[in-house]
């Protein structure tokens, strides 16, 4: 995990910041997100219609960009804030399906830090990508806004 002091954040622009651990998805976790979302189509939840037809169920595209904030964490942590926010996202386009039981990780690169608000407001370039596939789940370019002590 990469680590930075807020009054440093506009030396990372154009830099990759890291890399984050591998997280499997799990159906478990696939139907507990149908669940909240009321998003219950067959390709996700229905495991024995979804592998004879595709192979296997896919997650949610947005299952997969919700694990942003956990993925993030595991790639950079900014010291000297006394809050981040989310702030949303320029764009962002799911690219891959992410078959139940992969395994999926979180590459960012700063692309620009900016005063906003008070604060920092970074943005990145946050590819999610999947264990032995060429192309990557998804690729955001999401906003977060980090306040100084």
């Amino acid at each position: 995990m990469r680590r930075i002091h807020f009054k440093d954040l506009e030396s990372i622009a154009g830099e990759e910041v890291g890399v984050s651990n591998w997280h499997e998805i799990t159906q478990t976790q696939v139907n507990k997100f149908a669940e909240a979302t009321g998003d219950h189509q067959w390709i996700h939840v229905d495991v024995e219609r979804a592998t004879k037809e595709l192979g296997h169920p896919i997650a949610h595209g947005y299952l997969t960009l919700s694990l942003l904030p956990m993925l993030a964490s595991q790639v950079m942590k900014i010291d000297g804030v006394s809050r981040g926010i989310n702030y949303g996202c320029n764009k962002v386009r799911f690219t891959n399906m992410v078959p139940v039981g992969s395994k999926v990780r979180l590459r960012q690169k700063c692309l620009k830090v900016e005063e906003r608000a008070g604060g920092k407001q970074v943005t990145m370039e946050s590819t999610i990508e999947i264990e032995g596939k060429d192309r990557p789940a998804c690729v955001a370019e999401t906003l977060g806004i980090s306040y100084g002590e």
